[in-house]
């Protein structure tokens, strides 16, 4: 059967290519927790400070944000099977030249090409996940997608504080690789066969693409420690968007897809994402903030935050499950309010009471599970099944948008007053998120 029509994959390849499918966002998921736990240990061997440290994670972000829709344009064009492969293949062998990198610079630049094989996985997941999957199942294939995610986010601390407690930090890099190539290995055999629709790729578009992204991430970054680097970025940035949107205006199938942001339903949802992403940000950085202070060791706070990522991870295809039955719309409104309702409970409660955090935590979980996998459906299911890697790559991108928000906005808040500020800043944004998914539904 051709994956392209719409009951998917038969059933019993279909549960094979949904677990490559997994497998592949895990390690990418996996590399991100493992490494954040690395860095105190990578920094002191490499004779960095802080601040240069945190380039390892950033010059790989950077590279991500700028390249998620052109790599996803490029499964379009060549097929989303053939350039996933590609870009584990390029994720695993560039995280193997990290494991050995002889300098700072060069550890960099691995990263940085690191980040281009994770940009072509993350951006054709959901594009995948359309064509293995019946229409009717769509939203339980997005909240599986969503539950593998939350349980590598949960065990990858963990995963990670093992491998350094039995070999040095550079072993974080290598320790997924064997689940990446297994996924690369099945996948090319497993995975639907999309049909390219050979089309130019728009080499111009793409990098005004890279420079918009990159410029502006780079000076969200920088905005609270250089501001006379990040004002010159963030007008950089906007430049490049501004020029990229009138190229991209009167074209049929644009790079930049304009053409699917203009389906209303589309455009809510991105939104939407983008405010719940950064109140999900908010929260599982300023938490630990507030519970160092209050004096509880980091394992204390590693479990005493476990049921968050567990909540997500857990409820996920629940929820996706309900989208397939119901509308979507109650479960992404209720889902910011709980999440609202939780950072409010934690910006009054003391640390102290520590069975009310954990509550609070268990009731954030279920709100952005609930949002999640309802909203991601209505965004890839409003797209036309042809633009289904456009549609894919816009949704990773207003993830990781929505993730840079919150932490410029947290780092602020930190600055301004402290953690319980950026609790109230995530309330802002899951109530926004909520608003628009009312107002989606309504339309």
């Amino acid at each position: 059967m051709s994956s392209t029509d719409a009951d998917g994959l038969p059933p019993g390849r279909r549960g094979l290519a949904s677990a490559c499918i997994a497998a592949g966002i895990t390690v990418t998921v996996l590399d991100a927790a493992m490494l954040n736990i690395a860095l105190p240990s990578a920094a002191a061997d490499l004779g960095l400070t802080p601040a240069e440290a945190v380039w390892i994670v950033n010059a790989y972000q950077i590279v991500v944000v700028g390249t998620l829709i052109p790599m996803a344009a490029l499964g379009e064009i060549f097929g989303f099977r053939r350039v996933w492969a590609w870009g584990l293949l390029v994720f695993s062998l560039a995280a193997m030249v990290c494991s050995v990198a002889p300098s700072f610079e060069a550890l960099l630049a691995a990263r940085m090409v690191q980040g281009l094989g994770s940009a072509a996985v993350m951006s054709l997941t959901a594009g995948l996940v359309r064509h293995t999957y019946p229409a009717a199942q769509l939203g339980r294939a997005i909240g599986v997608n969503s539950m593998t995610v939350g349980l590598a986010s949960a065990a990858g601390p963990s995963l990670g504080a093992a491998v350094l407690a039995v070999a040095p930090w550079p072993a974080v890099f290598i320790a997924h690789i064997p689940m990446g190539l297994a996924a690369l290995v099945f996948g090319l055999k497993l995975l639907p066969r999309v049909p390219g629709r050979r089309r130019p790729f728009d080499i111009t578009a793409a990098a005004l693409n890279v420079a918009a992204f990159g410029l502006v991430f780079l000076g969200m970054d920088l905005l609270l420690h250089a501001p006379w680097v990040a004002v010159p970025a963030l007008l950089g940035g906007m430049l490049c968007a501004a020029a990229l949107v009138r190229l991209e205006m009167a074209r049929p199938v644009p790079l930049l897809p304009l053409d699917l942001l203009r389906i209303r339903v589309v455009r809510f949802a991105v939104s939407a994402s983008v405010l719940m992403f950064a109140a999900h940000m908010l929260l599982v950085i300023s938490l630990p903030f507030h519970l160092s202070a209050a004096g509880f060791s980091p394992v204390q706070i590693g479990m005493i935050i476990t049921p968050y990522p567990l909540a997500v991870g857990l409820l996920g295809p629940i929820a996706g499950r309900w989208a397939d039955r119901a509308n979507s719309t109650l479960t992404c409104v209720l889902g910011g309010v709980f999440l609202a309702t939780a950072l409010v409970i934690l910006a009054l409660v003391p640390p102290s009471m520590v069975w009310a955090v954990c509550g609070a935590l268990l009731l954030a979980g279920v709100g952005f599970a609930g949002f999640q996998s309802p909203n991601n459906r209505a965004m890839l299911s409003a797209a036309p099944r042809a633009r289904a890697g456009s549609a894919g790559g816009m949704q990773a991108t207003a993830r990781v948008l929505g993730q840079s928000t919150g932490a410029v906005t947290a780092a602020a808040c930190f600055t301004l007053a402290g953690p319980w500020l950026g609790f109230l800043c995530g309330v802002a944004f899951a109530l926004a998120s909520s608003t628009l998914s009312l107002v989606r539904g309504r339309g």
